[in-house]
């Protein structure tokens, strides 16, 4: 479309993949995905998932993606924030939630951090961190 490229659609234990030329994009419920479904997996661009999930989701899912991409090089993209100040989604994700969920399998490092503008939601006050996790 934007691209100036049809994809061919497939659908696969309920999820959808878009194929064409270099990219393949899934639908779908992440947990269903498997390796075999992705095949080899360059790099993971993560802007609204882990900040999406509930606390108690995270760690399934930061193991799930890790083992399904083989510990593919990610761009990791979380907001900071006082999760008292308002609900999320997004969530609110710390510095040592990162290192808890990546740095044993994954060399940490933080690219940036920024102040959103207008805060999250125009509620609050919000830093946000942009990470680069590595194969070790």
């Amino acid at each position: 479309m934007e691209l100036g490229v049809k994809p061919t659609i497939t659908r696969n234990n309920g999820i959808d993949r878009y194929h064409a030329n270099n990219i393949d994009i899934f639908i779908g419920d992440i947990f269903t995905v498997t390796k075999t479904m992705l095949g080899p997996v360059d790099a993971i661009y993560d802007r609204a998932a882990l900040v999406a999930l509930p606390e108690n989701m995270r760690s399934r899912y930061t193991a799930h993606v890790t083992d399904i991409t083989e510990q593919a090089s990610q761009l990791l993209i979380c907001y900071e924030y006082d999760q008292r100040a308002t609900e999320g989604p997004p969530f609110s994700i710390s510095h040592e939630e990162v290192r808890r969920h990546y740095a044993h399998r994954y060399q940490l490092r933080l690219f940036s951090s920024a102040d959103v503008p207008g805060g999250l939601k125009e509620k609050c006050a919000a830093i946000e961190h942009v990470w680069r996790p590595q194969k070790l």
